[in-house]
């Protein structure tokens, strides 16, 4: 079952760098967004062009090239410690949420290399959501949570369980 997880894990982060690279190579190269005033695509959706020296979500971005190679070395430090880790799964919900934050790091590690920042350019601000995002940024956020779930959710089922019995 644990090599199953891990080859679940690895497909997923595999498919997570395929479809966030896709979209890059599009946005960029086929529509042109850079060259592009932010663009409506439906409703409160729309694509805008930002180049992302930070990290995720353009926390802490820095208009000096001096983060770059340190953020690279720890997205695939991090995505290495997350393969290893990999191969010890025990969980359905773990190996999506590693294999979705180990996607994501290598597809923004990607972007670093190969362009010098990160392409974000998905864009809900409309809906007041402030940052301009991509799929390995989603990837990311998405595998965090649900492993903060699997994590704090047992915890609290037994806390709601040991509280109830408590009040009999």
């Amino acid at each position: 079952m644990k090599s199953r997880l891990a080859l679940l894990a690895y497909a997923l982060a595999g498919i997570v760098v395929v479809l966030d690279q896709a979209l890059k190579y599009w946005v960029l190269n086929v529509f042109g967004l850079p060259e592009r005033p932010p663009t409506e695509v439906i409703g409160p959706f729309w694509l805008s062009m930002v180049w992302n020296k930070g990290v995720s979500f353009g926390v802490l971005n820095l208009e000096s090239d001096a983060a770059r190679w340190p953020l690279v070395i720890f997205a695939c430090g991090v995505a290495g410690a997350l393969v290893w880790w990999a191969r010890r799964l025990d969980k359905p919900i773990l190996a999506v949420s590693v294999g979705l934050i180990i996607g994501g790091a290598l597809g923004n590690a990607i972007d670093r290399i190969r362009l010098g920042a990160v392409a974000d350019f998905l864009d809900f601000s409309r809906l007041d959501f402030p940052w301009i995002f991509n799929v390995a940024d989603s990837a990311i956020t998405v595998g965090a949570v649900l492993l903060v779930a699997d994590l704090l959710l047992p915890e609290a089922r037994n806390w709601l369980t040991a509280l109830a019995r408590s009040r009999r």
